[in-house]
């Protein structure tokens, strides 16, 4: 009888490719990406030790750069360069120092007061004696420090005034270096512009070079003139709230506000935090003292949500994201006006990034249809 053998049903071995598989990362782009990293931590180290030098001459190069259309249209009505710098710069110095001259005069009176107000505040707030209690009795049982037989409402003490405003004002000398290289910049704008233009040899470099700054000023003094535009009127409606519900210096209040703002974020929390504390202070009971911390929280709402992004619009709209991280990271760096400079700077790096890589620049896959669905 003969026996069939059924055939192997294992299909043909594919043969193997001689080509080597490269790997995801090479050697060499490792090696570019820690030294890019290594250049990126010693430039922050330099920008954080010599924070003394390298803060005027960012602050006047950034402001200097949104000023500069000022001082081209003043030179268009025949009024040299260097005398139209001078007076855009004392013009601005006026302007600041009016507002910190308006601001200042309730916070040296109410800084003398701090030992009496800090009293009336923790008697105003005998009503949450209870709920902070339940919350100490919480932290005892979890585990935490047994608080019990502190006070319920601890308030800070009169050590902090200095430290903050050490933290909070320029040196003398730091001010006149923002002033003489913010001077000399907008009278010398011209000049560094073509000189940073025709360090490119190519023409085609030199030509992006050139859309690369008239858009970088272009950009920073539209943010400036509608940010002011918009911050003042934001002052002024709290000035008004203010008045209208009857709070203390109403006009510092609103100057205030209209300087805070320019701090995305943090700004105007730290103004309702204000204006709650002296709410809470200034007047009998706690609803009356929250009226115009809530009228502002509802103010800030709309000119966040609905007149800013209108105004400015999709041009110069920035990613909230974005923007927290560039006012967190430059705030720890340089302070106060590292905050001030968050923005700018995050413009000036975004102009920088949309002119070297361009939207026709390769996409990932998928990100062509949600590019055009947006």
């Amino acid at each position: 009888m003969r026996v069939i053998q059924a055939e192997p049903t294992s299909g043909t071995p594919v043969p193997e490719s001689a080509e080597p598989t490269p790997p995801l990362v090479r050697r060499s782009e490792l090696v570019a990406y820690t030294l890019l990293a290594l250049l990126v931590i010693v430039i922050v180290a330099a920008l954080y030790v010599a924070k003394p030098f390298f803060l005027p001459i960012a602050t006047a190069f950034v402001v200097g750069t949104m000023l500069a259309p000022a001082a081209g249209l003043m030179e268009r009505f025949r009024i040299p360069r260097p005398l139209a710098a001078a007076l855009i710069v004392a013009v601005v110095f006026g302007v600041a120092a009016f507002i910190v001259a308006l601001i200042s005069a309730p916070v040296v009176e109410w800084s003398n007061r701090l030992p009496e107000l800090g009293s009336m505040l923790k008697d105003k707030l005998h009503s949450l004696d209870r709920p902070i209690a339940m919350w100490h009795q919480l932290q005892s049982s979890l585990g935490g420090i047994d608080s019990s037989t502190g006070p319920a409402i601890q308030f800070p003490k009169i050590e902090w005034v200095q430290p903050t405003y050490e933290f909070l004002s320029p040196t003398l000398t730091e001010t006149l270096l923002f002033l003489v290289t913010l001077v000399l910049f907008i009278a010398s704008w011209k000049d560094l512009r073509r000189g940073m233009v025709m360090t490119f040899a190519n023409r085609d470099t030199r030509l992006r070079a050139l859309r690369i700054l008239n858009e970088i000023e272009g950009s920073l003094g539209s943010y400036l003139l509608t940010v002011t535009l918009i911050n003042l009127g934001y002052g002024a409606a709290t000035g008004i709230i203010c008045a209208i519900a009857g709070m203390p210096n109403p006009a510092a209040l609103g100057a205030l506000a209209a300087t805070l703002n320019f701090f995305p974020i943090i700004g105007p929390f730290v103004m309702f935090v204000i204006l709650t504390v002296v709410g809470i202070v200034s007047f009998p009971t706690l609803g009356s003292g929250l009226v115009a911390p809530l009228a502002f929280v509802g103010l800030t709402f709309v000119e966040g949500h609905f007149i800013t992004p209108t105004i400015i619009g999709r041009r110069l709209s920035l990613n909230a994201l974005a923007v927290f991280i560039a006012l967190a990271f430059w705030t720890w760096l340089w302070g106060p006006m590292g905050g001030f400079l968050a923005s700018p700077l995050l413009i000036v790096a975004l102009v920088v990034k949309e002119h070297v890589m361009p939207d026709d620049a390769p996409h990932l896959p998928g990100s062509d249809a949600e590019a055009k669905a947006q």
